[in-house]
C-alpha cells in the first residue's frame, strides 16, 4: 500500500497545500484563502476541507493519508499541538493540531511556519547537503529556523528561535514586541523601504526618485538595488547600512551558533550577488572566526513558497518515525 502525507502552509491570508509520497516526491499542490473573520473552528473546517480536496486532486486515496503536517504562526507548541498565541488572528492556547486531526481523521503535527521553511529547505531545499543551517526570512519582519544535525531547535514549549527579536542597537528603534532596537527593526524588506525613504528626504536628486516615479508610496525593497545598478550613491548608501544591519546579526548567530549555512529567504533573495556578495564580506569582518579557518556558506532559498509544505511534510514524517521506535 503506497501511503502519502499532506502538508500545509498556513498564513493569514491564505494557506499554500501539497500532497506528498512518503518518500517525498509531491504530487498535488493548490492554494485557499484563510480570513481572521472566519474564526477558529470555521478555518479548521476549511483546513479539513483543503487536505480532502488536495488528496482527490492528487488522484489518491484519502484512507493512504498517514498524516498531515502544518506550519503555522505564531507562537506554537510543537510538542501539544498548541497555537499559543497567533496575534493576527488573536488565536490564544488554541488546540490546532488535535481539532483538525478531529476534522480530517488523521494525525497532525504541526510547528512555527518559519521553523517548517527552515526545515524545509534543511531536508530538501538549498541547505540540504549541510548538517547545520539557520533560515532568516526577509520580508515585513524577519523571522526564522535553525536546523542542526537534522533537527529543529526550537527551545522550550517551541518558544525560541525568535530570530527576529535579537538586539542589535540598544535603544534602538522601538519594535511591536515591546522592546527597542529589534534586528527586524533594521534588516526587514519594511526597514529597507524605511531607510530608502529617508534618503530620498535628504536627497532630492537621487535616482531613488526616478525608481519610485516621484513617489514616496511606490517604494519597495527593489527600489535602492534598481537605483544602485544606474550608479546611484545615495542608493549604494542605503544598500551599504541594510547590508550592515543584516550583517550584524547573522554574525551573532553564527557566532553562537556557527551553522555550516544561511539561508535568506524573501523577495529580495532576488537582488542575487548585489546583495550577498557585500553581505558575506560584512559577515566575515563581524564573526570572531573569519571564513577561511571555519567556512560559512550564505546562500539564497530556492523552495520559495513551498518550503513551509516542504518542511509540514518533513515535520509530520519525522514525528512518524519518531513514534514507531
Amino acid at each position: 500500500m503506497k501511503k502519502y502525507i499532506i502538508g500545509i502552509d498556513l498564513g493569514g491570508m491564505g494557506a499554500k497545500g501539497a500532497v506528498f509520497s512518503y518518500d517525498g516526491e509531491i504530487l498535488h499542490q493548490d492554494k485557499v484563502k484563510t480570513c481572521k473573520a472566519d474564526g477558529f473552528d470555521d478555518t479548521v473546517r476549511m483546513l479539513g476541507r483543503f487536505a480532502k480536496d488536495l488528496a482527490q486532486a492528487a488522484k489518491i486515496d484519502y484512507k493512504d493519508v498517514v498524516a498531515i503536517g502544518m506550519g503555522a504562526p505564531g507562537v506554537v507548541d510543537s510538542t501539544r499541538g498548541i497555537v499559543l498565541r497567533w496575534s493576527n488572528f488573536e488565536w490564544e492556547n488554541v488546540p490546532l493540531a488535535q481539532r483538525l486531526s478531529e476534522e480530517t481523521d488523521k494525525p497532525v503535527y504541526i510547528a512555527n511556519d518559519a521553523n517548517t521553511a527552515a526545515l524545509g529547505e534543511a531536508k530538501f531545499g538549498s541547505t540540504s547537503q549541510y548538517h547545520s543551517s539557520i533560515l532568516l526570512t526577509i520580508g515585513t519582519g524577519v523571522g526564522g529556523g535553525m536546523v542542526f544535525d537534522g533537527k529543529l531547535i526550537e527551545g522550550y514549549r517551541s518558544a525560541g528561535a525568535e530570530l527576529g527579536h535579537i538586539t542589535i542597537r540598544q535603544g534602538g528603534l522601538p519594535c511591536a514586541c515591546g522592546r527597542r532596537g529589534c534586528y527586524e527593526r533594521y534588516a526587514s524588506t519594511t526597514a529597507l523601504i524605511r531607510q530608502t525613504r529617508l534618503a530620498m528626504a535628504e536627497n532630492l536628486d537621487s535616482l531613488l526618485w526616478d525608481e519610485a516615479n516621484g513617489k514616496m508610496e511606490n517604494v519597495n525593497g527593489k527600489t535602492a538595488f534598481a537605483a544602485a545598478k544606474r550608479g546611484d550613491q545615495t542608493a549604494q548608501k542605503v544598500i551599504d547600512q541594510f547590508v550592515g544591519y543584516l550583517s550584524e546579526g547573522i554574525a551573532d548567530l553564527v557566532n553562537i551558533l556557527r551553522p555550516e549555512a544561511i539561508v535568506l529567504g524573501g523577495g529580495i533573495v532576488g537582488e542575487g550577488e548585489a546583495l550577498f556578495e557585500p553581505l558575506r564580506k560584512a559577515v566575515d569582518e563581524r564573526t570572531y572566526i573569519a571564513m577561511d579557518i571555519v567556512p560559512l556558506k550564505i546562500v539564497g532559498a530556492k523552495l520559495g513558497n513551498l518550503a513551509g509544505a516542504y518542511g509540514a511534510y518533513a515535520l509530520a514524517r519525522e514525528r512518524i518515525q519518531s513514534e514507531r521506535r
